[in-house]
């Protein structure tokens, strides 16, 4: 489903894929965040993605212009996972909800590893 809404020029349609990218983007920049997660199904195995595909680690979901998102994260070792997720929640709601003129209405943070950093 996609993300509609109505101006005074016509209808805007947004895609969940530009919102994954973007929050995607809004999420690295984040302090503790080493970056997105994937997940492989067929061995259980966690994988730290590259920047250019970063919105495979983001499941988003569209509901009446109301915006879901599910964040797979790798931290960073010794800081506070529940710094890290505060942190994340704020910067992500309040950048997505400016870019897309929606409502986040919930953020879920699955940490799937955490990383040392050189």
């Amino acid at each position: 489903m996609k993300g509609r809404m109505n101006s005074e020029y016509g209808e805007i349609i947004i895609n969940p894929d530009v919102i994954a990218t973007y929050a995607g983007s809004v999420a690295v920049e984040c302090f503790g965040i080493v970056g997105m997660a994937a997940v492989s199904m067929k061995d259980g195995l966690v994988k730290l993605l590259r920047k250019d595909s970063l919105k495979h680690g983001i499941n988003v979901s569209l509901n009446e212009n109301k915006i879901s998102l599910d964040f797979h994260v790798i931290v960073s070792y010794g800081v506070s996972i529940l710094a890290v997720a505060d942190n994340l929640i704020g910067n992500v709601k309040y950048k997505v909800e400016q870019f897309t003129g929606m409502e986040v209405e919930h953020i879920s943070i699955l940490v799937e590893g955490v990383r040392v950093i050189d």
